[in-house]
């Protein structure tokens, strides 16, 4: 199953439904697009996690760039329904 991601507003949020697998090639090229062209529309952005279905390392590196990037240009992103694992793992990574 390849990533989907589909993005929907809320009170001024931009909220980004992730499903699928977030892994190195199209889903990771996919994902690191699909923000950065969010954020220049609006620096609030929710990523909803609940349905990946697997992250790799790959993955992770571009969950943790994308952060670095919306809050370099002085905007917010935050993470909705992360599974235990996803949370353990950004923990551990800082």
């Amino acid at each position: 199953m390849s990533l989907t991601i589909n993005s929907r507003m809320a009170d001024g949020v931009t909220i980004l439904d992730l499903s699928g697998r977030l892994t190195l090639g199209d889903a990771t090229a996919q994902f690191r697009e699909r923000v950065r062209a969010e954020a220049e529309k609006n620096p609030r952005i929710l990523l909803n996690v609940a349905g990946v279905s697997y992250m790799d390392s790959a993955g992770l590196g571009e969950m943790v760039g994308a952060h670095a990037s919306v809050t370099g240009r002085g905007g917010q992103l935050k993470l909705l329904n992360a599974q235990q694992k996803l949370r353990d793992l950004l923990q551990i990574t800082r």
